[in-house]
């Protein structure tokens, strides 16, 4: 049932970013809930299995936007390994490390997307607009991030998500 779960979570997110958050959007700015996902799976599982889910995610994600196939595939990969590293160190329990997780996890996906950008195309423009939409989003994933950690968390400790679960 794990494995259902953590296949359906990124479609339920695509679905809800494209739907319900696009109408509550701030400034035109949605959560990324694929990266919120992500970033739980790689702090909880490791870098290894976070870099497979992110990409996996993000391939998903490219697919259904249709642009530039493999943009979000590598940046959430890139992400979800940097996040699966220092999964030995924190501690998982406190709601704060969820948040602050994801915090880092929207500047470090937005670098990694900006820098897959300069590839692609020859001019890029650095303006007060992008850094705003990072604000905002970073806001808006921070805030989504108390409820979903506390059942990601919880189901990955007791729940349907749990790695090793004894019969």
């Amino acid at each position: 049932m794990r494995y259902v779960v953590l296949a359906l979570l990124p479609w339920l997110a695509i679905f809800l970013q494209s739907t319900v958050f696009s109408i509550y959007s701030i400034n035109g700015t949605v959560p990324d809930l694929v990266l919120i996902f992500v970033s739980f799976f790689a702090l909880i599982n490791g870098a290894i299995r976070g870099t497979v889910y992110g990409f996996l995610c993000g391939m998903l994600e490219d697919l259904f936007t249709g642009r530039f196939i493999g943009v979000n595939a590598l940046s959430k990969a890139l992400t979800a390994y940097i996040l699966g590293r220092i999964q030995t160190v924190v501690f998982k329990d406190n709601l704060l490390v969820g948040i602050l997780t994801v915090l880092i996890a929207t500047v470090i996906n937005t670098f990694f997307l900006l820098l897959l950008s300069l590839m692609v195309f020859d001019v890029f423009h650095l303006d007060a607009g992008l850094i705003t939409s990072l604000l905002y989003q970073s806001a808006y994933n921070m805030l989504l991030t108390v409820p979903l950690y506390i059942w990601y968390y919880g189901s990955s400790q007791h729940g349907l998500l749990r790695f090793n679960r004894e019969n």
